[in-house]
């Protein structure tokens, strides 16, 4: 880690010694790849110590001017304890000196120490740097979790039962209990090569991604949606809770993850699922799939701030463009996995909303916005762990029963960051939406202007993916396999059909009329041309009677003389 970001990690002002022997100019905080050569990422650390305790000073200073003294002593101890610099500053240092500790942009470094604050911003990051532990869910449409947890043993796999029990190890397994859940410590095989593995008997899946099915609960003989379902983890849980009864549709935007998708589909022997690839803002719409699904999961497409120690990428590939775009695209998806789901369902009318991300512009946000739009409430997720979601946030001011979803850090639950919350749709009547702030309208407005971009985004993924999946469904035989693929529809796909029909209607008039039109033009050329080439003859017929008038009075004119 001192290699890797050792060139933009500190910063020369702190010192007097260094800014005299580097001179002026060259300890400009702003710049982290000038301070990185100068200051080590030892002093660096030490630093971040040493402002994380001025800003616990603040706190002390702050205590105290509450609970006055009535001694001098005591408030000259407290004028000599205050530190030098105001608060901000020091969260501004604080915010550099992590960007550049931890390797993140600026801007999300500011985001995570915005969130979580000044100490527990730093419990996060280093939990960001440990990997999480291998969890595998047992398949129970093929084996229970005693018999899996045997044949692995004696295969040499060290490995655990996923309890609450457990949070605490020092092993440091996933701290939740689980029916279905094994944590691996160490294996001397590829977990995701063993005869069991390759038998369908489990699937590699982070012990987060639990969480979202667990909320759900699909019940057997029931109607569910999986608008994102690639690679198929939640998909075929869920099939294992309902028993493979009823169906499920498992859908995914981009063709080339349904490979992947039927693959798992196949080898875990999931049989009651249709495979769809299509955008899940128009399934409602296009597909004619409104309030047709008693319970629906939407595990929402984020910026990934949760998995970072999955993928270290996210550090320095997010910024707060992208969390903004996610979350304009999230509030789309949300609102049709409303309309898709139905009120009336006997067993269910339940929508389950989750990202693998900690910001709130993605989660409360996204959910706020489905309330205001949508006869829908939040309930009770019916997870044991987690941290209730925000109602405040840094001036945002969310709905009271936000405080139902729950949040899962790395640095709490030993778990990926992630959000879970739990919807019941109230009745099948879309809610006319109440008036917003400045800041929803604003954005409101922006969906309209950029929902036309997005469209024509979406016609050409949509072209894509119906040639992917004919050709998938070709070399699969998937047909015969009991899942289908459903050719994606899209708005400009069905703007172009409806242009070809009505085409095809005046097309054969429009062919007569031509050909009628062409015979008149041609007639009309012809007679144009006859008159012009008579009225020519005639004009030289005149002139060549005046010509020999003219010459038969000149002739008798040279007769007289």
């Amino acid at each position: 880690m001192d290699d890797e970001f050792g060139g933009n990690a500190g910063y020369g002002e702190d010192e007097e010694d260094e800014d005299e022997e580097e001179g002026e100019g060259e300890g400009d905080d702003n710049d982290l790849l000038n301070i990185g050569a100068q200051v080590g990422v030892a002093e660096i650390q030490q630093r971040i110590q040493s402002t994380l305790s001025a800003l616990k000073r603040f706190g002390k200073k702050k205590d105290s001017e509450e609970n006055e003294g009535d001694e001098d002593e005591d408030e000259e101890e407290d004028e000599s304890e205050a530190p030098e610099k105001s608060r901000s500053d020091y969260m501004q240092l604080l915010v550099k000196d992590v960007a550049a500790y931890y390797g993140y942009l600026p801007e999300l470094a500011q985001k995570i120490v915005d969130l979580f604050g000044p100490q527990e911003a730093i419990d996060f990051l280093e939990a960001n740097e440990t990997p999480r532990p291998v969890t595998i869910r047992t398949n129970t449409l093929k084996t229970r979790r005693r018999d899996l947890a045997q044949a692995l043993i004696n295969r040499g796999v060290n490995l655990d039962v996923i309890d609450v029990s457990k949070k605490d190890d020092t092993r440091s397994g996933p701290g939740f209990a689980t029916k279905t859940g094994l944590v691996i410590y160490d294996s001397p095989v590829p977990i995701g090569a063993t005869p069991e593995y390759l038998a369908g008997h489990y699937m590699v899946q982070s012990a987060a991604s639990f969480m979202p099915v667990i909320a759900l609960d699909p019940k057997p003989n029931e109607r569910v949606l999986d608008m994102s379902s690639a690679p198929g983890g939640k998909t075929t849980h869920m099939a294992a809770l309902m028993n493979n009864t009823g169906h499920i549709i498992a859908n995914d935007m981009k063709p080339e993850r349904c490979k992947a998708l039927i693959a798992n589909f196949h080898r875990l022997g999931v049989r009651n699922t249709i495979v769809s690839a299509a955008d899940g803002r128009y399934i409602p719409r296009h597909m004619g799939l409104a309030n047709s699904f008693d319970r629906i999961l939407l595990d929402a497409p984020c910026s990934g701030l949760g998995v970072i120690a999955r993928d270290p990428s996210v550090k320095l590939k997010r910024t707060n463009k992208d969390i903004l775009r996610n979350s304009h695209i999230q509030k789309q998806l949300i609102l049709a996995a409303i309309d898709c789901c139905d009120a009336k369902s006997k067993t269910g009318g339940f929508i389950v909303y989750s990202t693998c991300s900690i910001s709130v512009e993605e989660n409360e946000a996204v959910v706020n916005y489905a309330l205001a739009r949508r006869n829908v409430k939040v309930v009770e997720t019916g997870l044991d762990i987690g941290v209730p979601g925000f109602n405040r946030f840094r001036g945002h001011t969310f709905d009271p029963t936000l405080n139902r979803t729950r949040r899962f850090y790395p640095h709490k639950h030993n778990l990926d960051g992630f959000f879970v919350a739990k919807l019941q749709k109230l009745g099948n009547v879309v809610k006319k939406a109440k008036d917003d702030d400045s800041e929803e309208e604003e954005e409101g407005e922006q969906v309209e202007k950029e929902e036309e971009e997005m469209e024509v985004e979406a016609g050409e993924e949509g072209t894509a993916a119906k040639t992917a999946t004919e050709k998938l469904a070709e070399k699969k035989g998937v047909k015969g396999a009991g899942n289908t693929i459903l050719i994606p529809v899209t708005e400009e796909e069905l703007k172009k059909s409806k242009a070809k029909k009505v085409a095809a209607k005046s097309g054969s008039k429009q062919k007569e009329a031509g050909k009628e039109t062409k015979a008149k033009k041609v007639e009309k050329k012809e007679k144009e041309g006859g008159v012009k080439k008579g009225k020519k003859m005639k004009v030289k017929g005149k002139k060549g009677r005046k010509l020999e008038r003219k010459m038969q009075k000149k002739g008798r004119g040279g007769d007289d003389e």
